[in-house]
């Protein structure tokens, strides 16, 4: 379910947002679930169920090695 104009409760703290402010990520991933409140995010599932996942976790599940602070 996409929401527009709705960003996700945990986009302040999300690394997708970091990843994307430091230029390592595309704004796309932001634009296309973050900011939009987009409940397909693996990474928003997860969190919600209080499952571990990779900060180098892409909202689609995938995993960018090459990814870090």
């Amino acid at each position: 379910m996409k929401t527009k104009n709705k960003i996700c409760k945990w986009y302040p703290v999300c690394p997708i947002k970091y990843f994307v402010d430091h230029g390592k990520l595309d704004r796309k991933w932001v634009e296309n679930y973050c900011l939009i409140g987009n409940k397909d995010c693996i990474r928003y599932k997860l969190e919600e169920s209080g499952e571990y996942h990779p900060d180098n976790m892409l909202p689609n599940g995938e995993i960018k090695e090459e990814l870090y602070y």
